[in-house]
């Protein structure tokens, strides 16, 4: 019919949506009191969007809107992130005789929807898609299929209203509590509830249509205007409408009926601005007489198309340059009652000219769901979300919403639901434990403020008065043979080099500051070659005093202190070097290590050249490994006073400390490393202190009958 009056150029005004038109031969003449779909489309994908329904049905009807629909509408919705489970044809009613026949084909579609996991059902259809999906429905409770999954909001366009066969009557509409529908918007008109309820066929007898409703309505087999009849068969006429249930009858306007209402009107106002058009007065003269030029049909078109006015509850009505009604949509809610009665509530609205943030407008509070969701808004997600602390993982052979989670791996977060991927936390924050959050790192460094530190400092400051009583032993009996065997200076030298590093291990535990740092180490190496140098020529001491003893023996020119003080001057003098290209090259300096541990600033000091600082320990090493070897050949010279034996168990305490030192220092982190570090000095130097000096201290103070002169004279012999 519309391709037909489009060749003649008739203009018409459609109330339903706008059929897949040619815009060159037939919009023109074309008018619709249905906004635009793709606002319609753009309205239902907030809206899923705002109910966070991503994982969606689709049913549609094999109409001409429908082509726009899916290759429009549906691809849109996907790159928002919303996904389907199915999307399936329903079946296309051609006449009412095969109505049955038509719907029971659709069942096994019907039942596979119902038992899908998804929520949430986008139907895309015409006025009588509401029929078919009732007949469906009502099929499904026939054969028993289960209530459970019967819980649907099904999401209706504006194009569908309700409507139903004479046959449906007492079918149960329990399937519409909860719809959430689309329609064109309107509003109550003033006097139409008296209007309707004037309706009768004694007072429209013209209009058949009226009586034939009627004997369906009432369920009369004729009419009769006897008022008084007592047969209940026939109808008086007198009946009124307001009883019917509103699944036989409404008697509030609907977006259909306020859309013809807008439309009689629309014609009627270009009906009269035409006839005011100066068109009417051009005439043309017929034997003197004045007379109209005949307007055309077509003519009305342009008039329509520039209509503009105000209806009775003083509503804009006009059309835009493509001839669709300027209007937006409302989003009703529909609420169902047992005697087959339902109301439709507006909860919403979809505004083209509000901004394009706040175009959708939904009263979530006013919504009433179908009654398995206990009132609580429906999930329809194909599956549970990934709470914070979790990212999505994709699952092979589904769709793209459909995932799994995995938990951020360490040092990671996801802070919000349905992250893609966990992020990293700033570098001055950590994850806390349930990975959701970034928290503020605090700075840790060794001090004194804190047990372990502490308790390493009182350990070095004891023993460095054990060192120094020790010292003010060996001075106060100085000329004793027992101090004097084995080079009296390089025992001093060597108590003050013990002392020092016990008292050097007091910069490790400080707050790290450029200058602590630059030292810490250095005066560490510096000291400690000191001490083992001492120790490796106390040993060297000890083997050529022996081998000078020997008849003929060209040694004694090399027992003395040059030889001594030459072994310390030039394996100091070499780790000062080393030292100094340390410092000159890549010194250590003041660091925050913001990644070794994971919840705290490490306040620390870089080595700066990693080669340099195991360069300083090597040195230290080969001076120590001399030092034993030399002490192991030497531990049984037959001498009253041999140190070899002592150095030589002092010597393996050193190495054994500061062998199990590096895998230690290395798979520790943070402060622990500074305080391995301290506890390989102390231990290293009170192997030293107690495996040397322990055995002569003990001699010293209790045993003061073996240092004596003669008692080594006798030993000799």
């Amino acid at each position: 019919m519309t391709n037909v009056l489009n060749i003649y150029k008739v203009p018409q005004l459609t109330y339903g949506s706008a059929s897949a038109m040619s815009e060159e031969n037939q919009a023109p003449f074309s008018h619709w009191m249905f906004p635009n779909r793709a606002q319609q489309y753009k309205g239902i994908l907030h809206s899923l969007l705002y109910f966070g329904w991503m994982w969606i049905g689709v049913f549609y009807l094999d109409v001409e809107s429908a082509e726009q629909f899916l290759q429009d509408a549906l691809p849109s919705f996907s790159q928002s992130g919303v996904c389907f489970d199915f999307i399936e044809l329903l079946p296309t009613i051609s006449f009412f005789n095969d109505f049955m026949e038509t719907a029971v084909k659709g069942m096994d579609t019907y039942k596979m929807a119902l038992r899908s996991t998804v929520s949430a059902i986008v139907v895309h259809g015409e006025i009588q898609t509401l029929m078919i999906l009732r007949t469906m429905d009502h099929f499904s409770i026939v054969e028993g299929v289960s209530i459970k999954t019967k819980g649907k909001v099904w999401i209706l366009t504006a194009q569908m209203d309700f409507t139903s066969l004479p046959f449906q009557r007492d079918w149960g509409v329990d399937f519409l509590h909860g719809i959430v529908s689309f329609a064109v918007h309107s509003e109550e008109l003033l006097g139409f509830h008296k209007f309707v309820q004037m309706r009768n066929p004694t007072t429209e007898k013209e209009d058949g249509f009226i009586g034939d409703f009627w004997k369906q309505a009432f369920k009369c087999s004729s009419l009769s205007s006897m008022a008084d009849r007592g047969d209940s068969e026939v109808c008086t006429g007198r009946e009124k409408l307001e009883t019917l249930p509103e699944s036989v009858f409404e008697m509030r306007v609907t977006g259909h009926s306020y859309s013809i209402y807008n439309a009689v009107y629309s014609v009627a106002h270009a009906l009269y601005v035409m006839h005011s058009s100066k068109f009417k007065y051009r005439t043309k003269m017929d034997k003197g007489r004045r007379q109209a030029l005949n307007q055309e049909l077509w003519q009305l078109h342009h008039f329509l198309r520039t209509v503009l006015f105000n209806n009775s509850v003083g509503e804009k009505v006009s059309f835009d340059q493509n001839g669709e009604l300027l209007a937006g949509f409302d989003i009703l809610n529909w609420i169902t009652f047992p005697n087959q009665s339902f109301l439709r509530v507006k909860v919403g609205k979809i505004d083209p000219k509000a901004p394009s943030n706040k175009e959708l407008t939904i009263h979530e509070d006013s919504i009433v769901w179908p009654s398995r969701f206990n009132q609580s808004r429906p999930l329809s997600v194909c599956n549970d979300n990934c709470i914070p602390g979790y990212s999505k993982v994709k699952k092979e052979g589904k769709p793209f919403c459909c995932y799994g989670c995995l938990s951020c791996p360490e040092g990671k977060i996801s802070a919000k639901t349905d992250m893609d991927d966990c992020v990293q936390c700033p570098q001055d924050r950590y994850p806390n434990r349930e990975q959701n959050l970034c928290l503020s790192k605090y700075i840790s460094f060794l001090s004194y403020e804190e047990p372990l530190g502490i308790s390493l400092a009182i350990l070095a400051v004891s023993f460095s008065l054990i060192t120094a009583l020790v010292l003010s032993i060996f001075v106060q009996n100085k000329n004793t043979p027992i101090v004097k065997a084995n080079n009296r200076i390089l025992t001093y030298l060597l108590l003050v080099s013990l002392l020092l590093s016990f008292l050097c291990t007091l910069l490790f535990v400080v707050q790290p500051e450029k200058m602590t740092c630059l030292l810490r180490q250095t005066t560490f190496s510096m000291v400690f070659s000191v001490a083992v140098s001492c120790v490796l020529a106390k040993t060297i001491t000890v083997v050529l005093a022996f081998q000078a003893t020997k008849p003929g023996s060209g040694m004694r020119k090399w027992v003395g202190n040059r030889l001594a003080t030459f072994i310390v001057l030039f394996s100091s003098l070499i780790q000062a070097i080393i030292c100094a290209v340390w410092l000159a090259t890549w010194p250590p300096f003041p660091n925050f290590d913001m990644h070794s541990v994971a919840k705290k600033i490490v306040l620390e000091c870089n080595e700066g050249s990693v080669i340099m600082f195991y360069c300083a320990l090597g040195f230290l090493g080969f001076l120590a490994i001399i030092s034993f070897t030399v002490a192991f050949l030497a531990r049984k010279l037959p001498d009253s006073f041999n140190e070899a034996k002592f150095i030589t168990f002092s010597m393996l305490v050193f190495c054994s400390v500061w062998v199990s030192f590096i895998p230690t220092y290395l798979s520790t982190k943070g402060k622990y490393m500074v305080a391995v570090e301290i506890f390989s000095i102390l231990a290293s130097s009170a192997g030293l202190l107690c495996c040397i000096f322990l055995p002569k201290c003990y001699i010293i103070l209790l045993r003061p009958d073996l240092n004596k002169k003669e008692y080594i004279v006798s030993r000799k012999h």
